[in-house]
């Protein structure tokens, strides 16, 4: 039986939070700005290197707190499911400082709330607008050097309006979960495309 693998997506209002996934699975982009009122639920199956892997992606609306205890998680509907994640992107607007400083923020809480816990959570920082990164606040080696050495996360720029990066962000993400290897193999499925040397689609 193959794992389902829960994913949290939280970041600050008007990030592209929501962009990015609709883009992840259905190659779409609205120049609408629509906030994210509730939790959304999405549940795709992907398939890394001839593995698939059955996802579920939940869009978070901006929370005030990461919940300390499932007491406080499930008190707030928006919040619910977001401590049983097995991943988490944090997505920040590189255009934005107060949203990449909202995202450091969820981070330390996460892995405060985290070392309570046995197992490591793997989180990716996304710096997301790349299309544009003239107006960007924050050198991206600087943030790069930050996340990579300091927090020991993951770090990816992309564009959800562009979709630059996005297959690259999920399939950075399943391979974080140890999914690279998986054992579970789906003969029939085909590839619609390459990043690097590792393949990953959407079914």
């Amino acid at each position: 039986m193959v794992m389902t693998i829960k994913i949290a997506i939280l970041g600050a209002r008007g990030v592209g939070k929501t962009a990015i996934v609709r883009q992840f699975l259905y190659n779409e982009f609205s120049e609408t700005y629509v906030p994210t009122k509730k939790r959304r639920v999405y549940l795709p199956a992907a398939v890394l290197n001839e593995h698939v892997h059955n996802l579920q992606i939940m869009d978070f609306p901006s929370i005030p707190s990461f919940p300390v205890n499932t007491f406080q998680e499930w008190a707030n509907a928006c919040c619910r499911g977001v401590r049983s994640a097995h991943a988490y992107i944090l997505v920040y607007d590189i255009c934005c400082f107060d949203s990449f400083e909202y995202i450091k923020t969820i981070r330390q809480q996460i892995v405060e709330t985290r070392l309570m816990g046995t197992t490591e959570t793997p989180i990716i920082i996304v710096g997301n607008k790349r299309d544009l990164q003239r107006n960007r606040v924050i050198p991206r080696r600087n943030v790069s050097n930050l996340v990579k050495k300091n927090w020991k996360c993951g770090y990816i720029e992309c564009s959800a309006k562009y979709n630059w990066h996005v297959l690259l962000l999920f399939s950075e993400l399943l391979k974080s979960v140890g999914c690279g290897h998986c054992k579970h193999v789906h003969t029939t499925i085909r590839f619609q495309g390459a990043l690097r040397r590792d393949r990953c689609s959407i079914m």
